[in-house]
């Protein structure tokens, strides 16, 4: 299987031959965050560890969007989105709120906790984070793990 650095480097090169200067933009930024991360750290990429810094990438992008739209600038609205659709090309499948509950209902079950309550939340969410990280929006998880503790 192709490191998503390798990945990425294939899908530049097509990028340029098809002179899509904004993709090829957007991926060159992703391959530099990608290759600075393996060379601090001074081997290979783990698959969670590419993924985490794409959805690194994208929540930049995103906030740069928010920026963009609070300034009216139709240009860096543009820009944004297409680098938010290109990084969501290698991004991880995000799971949906059904895929999320079944997880946090499999949690309290290996925890053997059937009502949840606001002292709980600490375990709960040591033993539920690691199972959804680059997998889920983290604040989403929080706010569900919070709802069932109403």
């Amino acid at each position: 299987m192709m490191s998503k650095i390798e990945t990425v480097q294939k899908e530049m090169i097509a990028a340029m031959k098809a002179k899509d200067t904004e993709r090829k933009e957007t991926l060159t930024l992703l391959l530099s965050a990608l290759k600075a991360k393996a060379k601090d750290k001074k081997e290979a990429l783990t698959e969670e560890e590419e993924n985490t810094i794409i959805l690194k990438e994208i929540k930049q992008a995103e906030e740069s969007l928010a920026g963009a739209e609070k300034a009216a600038r139709a240009d860096l609205i543009d820009m944004n989105k297409k680098r938010i659709a290109v990084l969501a090309d290698f991004a991880p499948k995000q799971m949906n709120a059904e895929e999320i509950k079944q997880v946090i209902a499999g949690v309290l079950q290996q925890l053997g906790i059937e009502k949840p309550e606001p002292k709980d939340k600490g375990s709960i969410m040591k033993n539920l984070m690691p199972l959804v990280t680059g997998k889920a929006d983290g604040g989403l998880v929080n706010r569900m793990v919070g709802e069932l503790m109403k």
